[in-house]
Parts: structure tokens; C-alpha cells; sequence
């Protein structure tokens, strides 16, 4: 178990005051077995009016109405959070190995099948090819083809770090054999699908060297759903499972389904001068046994 402080302050600048449109805010963690919160702390400036709301994938999704202008937009998000270890355990489950292709019940195959559909389809000849060249298949044992195939994009992808918006395609990140966390996210969610696995793109947060620093921003990793054993974390940066050190934020079958922060402004052209994010988290003193 470990308890982690996270702060993530997210702030654009104007050179002048402009509107706001109504901003979503995909920031407070996915609670459930494995991540319990002990306190969360939302300040938003300019004046606004917040709601929230749990979207269709069970996000807790803040929903900002703006009512004054300004030159500047601060969103600081403070929340202290309770990890144990990765849900489910395996150790109540029978069979241990989910058989490859994976045997998905008939009731659940409406919303399996969302999740295998590409979020680039047009790039699936692409990637069966890169699969057939580079994945040995694992007929008895789907989750370690899923973490040999971790491996793989971690090992043949660079990370990194990205300012841009959006995510690049699988293709694109083959091809120049680097990408964002993000990027490397998308790449092996849309990969499993190609092998008929569920798989959807994970934000949140890695508590490490960087987020000790200040020096972190958002994390991004994949999920695959597999009988039994359910949503399992996968994370390309590292080539390795999720462990105690994620947070998850929010999950989607798009990766543009869980921007930390998106809206709109009106305003004069030219007027917006940047924007600024900073993720830090601190370990917290755990109770006695």
C-alpha cells in the first residue's frame, strides 16, 4: 500500500482578458478497491460555476461554466489518495491463463466490440504486419502476449515528450520510432485490438523521479479487458505492468476521450500565450498496522 499527495496545476495565459467556454475536467481519480481517496481540493480561477457529472465510461467529469473573463485561467487540482495493489488479484481466479484468441462471453461481446474497434482504423494492415514480424503468438496465455507486446513497443519506440496537442497514429509512431506516452499508449491499445483483445487508452498520473521534482505532467498507459481477470494495466513507457505508482484519472475508447483539461475561448487573435502544467506528488506517511 502507499499513500501519495498529487498536484497538478494546469494554467493558460492571454495577453488580454477573453471568454471562456464551458471547460471538462477529467482530474479526479477513479476510486474503487484498489485506489480509495482521503481528500480532493478543486480551485478554479477566473469565477465560475462547477458541476459535476460520471460520463459514459464512469469518469467523474467536472463540468466548468465560466462567468467572469480574464487574462488568465488556473485550474489546481490537490487530491491525497489511499493505492493498494493493482485490481484484480489473481490468486481467487480460476483458470490463471485466459487462451488466446481470447473467449469473450456472448452477453458482454456489445461492449467488447467497442473496445476492438481501432481508433485509426484505416492503419490495421500496418500493424498486423508489424504483430506478424515482431509478436510470437501465445495461444495459452493472452496476458503474457499482451506484456511480451508492452515490451515490444517500449523497446522499438523512444519516448518522447510531446507539447503538441492530440496523439500521433500508430503508423506515424512506427515509423519515426519515437512518441509521446500517449502516443505509445494509442499504439499498443490499437495493437491489441488488431490481435481481437478490448483494449482502452488510461490518464492519470506515475508518481517517480520527475513527479517528485515538479517536473512531470500527465501519464498515459492501456488497459485490456480479459476474462476473469478483467481490465489489466499496461504501461509502453516502462514495458511493464501498472503498479501502485498509477493513477488513473480517466479511461476512454478514444484518447481523445480523457484530455485532463479542454474548453474553448473567444477572444482577440493571436491573444493566447501559452500554457503551463505541473504535476508533483509526495509520499504520504501510511498508518500503523
Amino acid at each position: 500500500m502507499i499513500r501519495l499527495a498529487v498536484l497538478h496545476r494546469t494554467t493558460y495565459s492571454y495577453s488580454q482578458p477573453v471568454t471562456f467556454g464551458r471547460h471538462r475536467l477529467v482530474l479526479r481519480p477513479r476510486e474503487g478497491p484498489d485506489l480509495r481517496i482521503l481528500d480532493a481540493r478543486l480551485h478554479i480561477e477566473p469565477a465560475h460555476e462547477i458541476v459535476w457529472v460520471r460520463d459514459v465510461y464512469g469518469n467523474s467529469l467536472g463540468l466548468v461554466e465560466f462567468t467572469a473573463p480574464a487574462s488568465r485561467l488556473e485550474i489546481i487540482s490537490e487530491v491525497s489518495i489511499e493505492r493498494t495493489e493493482p485490481f484484480p488479484e489473481k490468486r481467487f481466479h480460476e483458470p490463471w491463463l485466459v487462451n488466446w484468441p481470447v473467449p469473450y462471453a456472448v452477453e458482454e461481446l456489445p461492449v467488447i466490440d467497442a473496445y476492438r474497434r481501432l481508433s485509426f482504423p484505416d492503419e490495421a494492415g500496418e500493424l498486423q504486419k508489424w504483430l506478424d514480424e515482431g509478436l510470437p503468438r501465445r495461444p495459452a496465455d493472452a496476458e503474457g502476449m499482451l506484456l511480451d507486446l508492452c515490451a515490444l513497443v517500449c523497446t522499438r519506440i523512444a519516448y518522447r515528450r510531446r507539447t503538441e496537442k492530440g496523439v500521433q497514429t500508430p503508423a506515424h509512431t512506427l515509423a519515426s520510432g519515437n512518441g509521446s506516452c500517449r502516443d505509445m499508449a494509442t499504439l499498443l491499445m490499437d495493437a491489441a485490438r488488431v490481435l481481437g483483445i478490448a483494449s482502452r487508452f488510461a490518464s492519470g498520473y506515475v508518481h517517480g523521479a520527475a513527479s517528485l521534482a515538479g517536473r512531470a505532467s500527465t501519464h498515459a498507459w492501456t488497459e485490456c479487458y480479459l476474462p476473469a481477470l478483467g481490465w489489466r494495466g499496461f504501461d509502453p513507457t516502462n514495458g511493464k505492468p501498472i503498479g501502485l505508482r498509477h493513477v488513473a484519472t480517466g479511461v476512454s475508447q478514444h484518447p481523445r476521450g480523457v484530455m485532463p483539461v479542454s474548453g474553448s475561448f473567444t477572444g482577440a487573435r493571436g491573444a493566447f500565450l501559452g500554457l503551463e502544467v505541473e504535476v508533483l506528488t509526495r509520499e504520504l506517511a501510511t498508518p500503523a498496522a
